[in-house]
């Protein structure tokens, strides 16, 4: 691969002076797109050539892509480093065959699970299931990571589909977060989802046990209002929570991977079985056709080879998503971990350093926002940063279909302004009668527009729980094609270890019960400066 790999950096090269508006046509803009699961993937207006895509496409081969994506869907333990499978897909493999785990189908115990979600969330909306003071009115999902920013995105994403109890997160261990939650909350009449796979996650369990002390005061057993999405069934019922409401999950999901099973609770009981089910089927769609199209006609595939022309090909550091759905708010927080933390890696397999730069720095806000904030960089600054628009054509709000008409033209607008830019004549020509000579110089070079800015668009029908669960799916296999190439493990995070390590051992030390004498002195400095004010 590393002579492909220098293929790739000497094709970015020669493309640099390439102009995107010179390359389109209409048979470009149908070439280099891709339809499936009925959305369009274009990245027409990208630097990227036949050439390049073919090199691409020839690496996937070379990285034997089509072999470890069947690893993948047929339970081989491709997460080398924790000896795991990674099987994030057979829970949402509702209409598919078995799946082998070291010879044994997991899809029974997979689809009993879902059964016993659906229906303590059915007990729950109906109000069979209740709290001291009545029916559920608020549910309150403790997590962090993935067990927070799947469900989190996803159940604000599909707000238009909620019919049942409000549903709350709580993520950060600072105690404004859970304070500012739970305050207004009714705790008779609160459900609480504890979700942390081994319930030992520091952050969690904190917040767990102030959630369970806050509901003390009001309810005499508290414990009974709470759920466990955990495998650790010691530690859930000595905490007091019923194992028939304790959802347990394999430990070949990944976290970051895990919505589509328990840690989707909070979900489930907000939009309902149906509305999850289609959900799980969008995301199964998506599996379908990336396990079986052809790579230049493989939605995933396609998208990954973009993103590594951008970064590893052409160097651009940084990739923008940018959806034009503001119910889509915390997908770029979403993606920055599902990309980040797979992809973000220094060495190989065989624990040999890369030989070109993993993952890139994930960012975004949704649309029109950003344009009044960061697109000023994108559009002007002096590095180039990879757009990636997403756009529904059908929005929800049927007496406001012209303001869905204009977040359409915003968003088609910016990527042709990213594409076409805006010349030195052009500027002129604009600003001649209110400036001359050397002003008019100097003016119009603050208007002018570099161009040639590469971005791509996703587009789909309405953001339906089926839509939901294609893209999310669509990013998903994005990641592992892209670890694939790279010769990575997408599928570990030892990057997150180091921190919590050295955060337990400072927690005596900040309290004033050990001595700092062994930390570095700026670190000795700052406790000392924290301790006198306060801490």
């Amino acid at each position: 691969m590393k002579d492909m790999w220098a293929e790739l950096a000497r094709l970015g090269k020669a493309s640099e002076d390439r102009s995107i508006a010179a390359l389109m046509s209409d048979a470009r803009a149908e070439a280099f797109s891709v339809e499936a699961c009925g959305m369009r993937f274009d990245y027409a207006k990208t630097t990227m050539d036949e050439a390049a895509r073919d090199h691409l496409i020839a690496m996937c081969a070379a990285a034997k892509l089509d072999e470890k994506r069947q690893a993948m869907f047929s339970g081989a333990p491709i997460n080398e480093t924790e000896g795991r499978a990674v099987l994030h897909t057979a829970l949402r493999n509702l209409d598919g065959g078995s799946v082998m785990v070291d010879e044994r189908d997991v899809m029974p115990k997979v689809l009993g699970t879902i059964g016993r979600m659906e229906g303590f969330a059915r007990a729950v909306r109906e109000g069979r299931f209740r709290g001291q003071g009545g029916p559920i009115t608020d549910v309150v999902n403790i997590g962090i990571g993935g067990s927070d920013l799947g469900p989190a995105m996803a159940t604000q994403a599909l707000s238009t589909y909620h019919d049942g109890p409000r549903c709350h997160f709580v993520s950060n261990v600072d105690g404004a977060h859970i304070a500012d939650i739970l305050g207004p909350l009714d705790p008779t009449r609160t459900l609480v989802i504890v979700a942390s796979k081994t319930f030992t996650t520091i952050e969690t369990m904190t917040n767990a046990a102030t959630a369970k002390a806050w509901m003390g005061q009001e309810v005499r057993d508290p414990a009974a209002q709470f759920v466990a999405l955990s495998t650790a069934q010691d530690k859930t019922s000595e905490f007091g929570i019923s194992e028939t409401r304790v959802f347990g999950f394999a430990d070949w999901v990944g976290g970051r991977y895990s919505m589509w099973g328990p840690i989707g609770m909070a979900l489930l009981i907000a939009i309902g079985p149906r509305a999850f089910r289609a959900f799980l089927r969008g995301a199964e769609a998506m599996d379908r056709h990336f396990r079986n199209a052809e790579p230049h006609e493989n939605m995933p595939v396609m998208l990954a080879l973009t993103g590594i022309w951008h970064n590893q090909g052409c160097g651009h550091a940084t990739r923008a998503v940018l959806p034009y759905e503001q119910r889509l708010a915390r997908l770029p927080a979403y993606l920055q971990q599902l990309e980040m933390e797979s992809n973000g890696k220094r060495v190989s397999m065989d624990g040999a350093d890369l030989a070109v730069d993993s993952g890139p720095i994930v960012w975004g806000e949704p649309g029109t926002n950003g344009q009044h904030a960061f697109y000023q960089l994108i559009h002007q600054g002096t590095r180039v940063v990879p757009c990636e628009f997403m756009l529904a054509a059908e929005g929800f709000e049927e007496e406001l279909q012209h303001q869905h008409r204009l977040l359409i033209a915003n968003c088609l607008a910016q990527a042709e302004a990213l594409m076409k830019g805006r010349s030195l004549d052009e500027a002129k020509a604009l600003l001649e009668g209110k400036f001359k000579g050397d002003e008019l110089e100097r003016q119009a070079r603050h208007r002018v527009f570099p161009g040639n800015r590469p971005s791509t668009m996703l587009l789909y029908p309405k953001l339906t729980p089926e839509v939901m669960g294609q893209i999310v799916a669509l990013y998903e296999h994005r990641v592992f094609v892209e670890g694939v190439l790279l010769g990575i493990n997408s599928f570990d995070q030892w990057g997150v270890e180091l921190g919590k390590e050295l955060a337990k051992a400072l927690e005596p030390v900040v309290a004033g019960e050990a001595s700092a004498e062994d930390k570095d002195a700026s670190t000795a400095t700052l406790i000392d400066w924290l301790q006198r004010h306060g801490a």
